[in-house]
């Protein structure tokens, strides 16, 4: 089967989109290998994981850059992508500590060393970071993903901004892989499932 993608309307996100954000961002990603690495209890993990990634969703319509695009029939979001544009310092998530603490529960500690483990990999040079690219379950595979991803990389080409991201298992990173990134390194967790740090150079 094929896809019209051409036809995905991709639209910058307003900030009252938070909840639906945040909704599709969990939907997508409550059960990754990640996510499982940090709340091995099921059950555990998707009652948290909303409280997670909206930290991350806050942050990113309020300091990043943030492209949707929803179902033509019933307007429902089913893809996002979430952008940092870090070309210039961009403050911290607020009271980033206290609010991961709270809605972690007994992964605060896995969710340090993730962190530190990103952190030690990430790129100093100017770049655009993606930090997540979500597409609903049961609206993957139609080119969703690859629509959203093109949106912003025509900018960054024109622009002449690299991009860097982290690929959480073997299917993301290949998607990536087709998108013109390149395996930079491996990061490992501690008992953990890889994850590949990806950098892919602007193109004339």
């Amino acid at each position: 089967m094929t896809y019209a993608i051409q036809e995905l309307v991709i639209r910058h996100v307003s900030p009252f989109d938070t909840e639906e954000i945040t909704d599709l961002v969990a939907d997508a990603m409550w059960d990754g290998p990640v996510a499982r690495w940090l709340h091995p209890d099921a059950s555990e993990r998707r009652r948290l994981s909303p409280g997670y990634f909206e930290i991350f969703v806050e942050y990113a319509l309020q300091y990043g850059e943030v492209y949707s695009t929803a179902d033509a029939d019933d307007g429902r979001m089913c893809g996002v992508a979430l952008w940092f544009p870090l070309t210039a310092m961009i403050p911290p998530p607020r009271d980033y500590e206290r609010r991961v603490k709270e809605v972690t529960e007994s992964a605060f500690d896995r969710v340090q060393q993730l962190d530190a483990a990103l952190e030690a990999e990430h790129p100093l040079e100017p770049h655009h970071y993606l930090a997540f690219l979500a597409v609903r379950p049961g609206r993957q595979n139609e080119g969703i993903g690859s629509a959203l991803l093109d949106r912003h990389h025509s900018r960054l080409d024109r622009a002449g901004l690299p991009a860097y991201l982290e690929a959480n298992d073997p299917r993301n990173r290949d998607l990536y892989l087709r998108h013109g990134y390149r395996v930079r390194s491996v990061i490992d967790l501690p008992d953990g499932p890889p994850l590949w740090s990806m950098w892919r150079a602007p193109m004339a």
